[in-house]
């Protein structure tokens, strides 16, 4: 379950407020050490043993990018991150809670991520452990290629469909989903496993092929940023439906 931890002071901690993208933060740790972070939205819990860090009187939460596709390829260089306060988000693949209890911190109590996991025991941690805490998150126990299953827990269209699934046909996956679920001009945001798709072929291969299945599908793609060291033969792929 969610764990409390104790103030304490951080000498020669830093942190900003990134660059390019809103409410998510640069953090400085005291041995120069150069991670992310995301501002608590539930000050003195963390959720799967990431470090809580105070600086200026505000609890930030240290993003782990060898747990999380998203921080891996904000790491990488990752030039266009839809998610901003405000938004709302449907998660596929939420597994036990890592990266959408981060989202749940930037899209902020104004915002909300419905969490779509098919693994019981994960959607058991994922409800026990983060979203008990935090109101902002709503987590639903479906397979996320049956959109029509969950159609009636989501209230309006999302402006971003984030997919991490362990599937075949992970593009054709995410944009049946955002047939159903995308407003007009949202984003898709794909963390393309290549080795669930096809072992035989080059991992960049695949994800030009899942590119080239999002542009069928009427999305503009804007960027592919591999994941290795964070997670190898991984990669986000970032499009806007046209």
């Amino acid at each position: 379950m969610a764990v409390k931890t104790g103030d304490k002071k951080n000498v020669g901690l830093r942190v900003k407020q990134h660059p390019t993208f809103k409410e998510i933060y640069n953090v400085v740790l005291e041995d120069g050490a150069k991670r992310l972070g995301t501002k608590n939205l539930t000050p003195s819990l963390k959720f799967y043993g990431e470090r809580l860090v105070k600086f200026k009187g505000v609890e930030y939460r240290v993003w782990d990018a060898f747990r999380s596709k998203l921080a891996g390829a904000i790491i990488k260089g990752l030039q266009t991150v839809p998610i901003e306060p405000g938004s709302k988000v449907l998660y596929l693949g939420a597994a036990s809670g890592t990266t959408p209890s981060h989202v749940s911190d930037i899209v902020g109590e104004t915002g909300h991520v419905y969490c779509v996991e098919f693994a019981q025991r994960s959607l058991r941690d994922l409800v026990n452990n983060v979203a008990a805490y935090r109101s902002n998150i709503t987590p639903m126990l479906e397979d996320a290629r049956m959109p029509e299953h969950y159609a009636m827990f989501i209230s309006g269209k999302v402006d971003v469909v984030y997919c991490d699934v362990a599937q075949p046909e992970q593009a054709k996956l995410l944009a049946d989903n955002a047939d159903v679920f995308l407003k007009p001009n949202g984003w898709v945001m794909l963390a393309c496993k290549s080795q669930s798709i096809d072992v035989t072929m080059a991992p960049q291969d695949v994800y030009q092929h899942e590119a080239r299945v999002l542009k069928k599908r009427v999305y503009d793609v804007t960027e592919i940023v591999e994941l290795d060291p964070y997670d190898k033969a991984h990669a986000m792929i970032v499009a806007q439906k046209i």
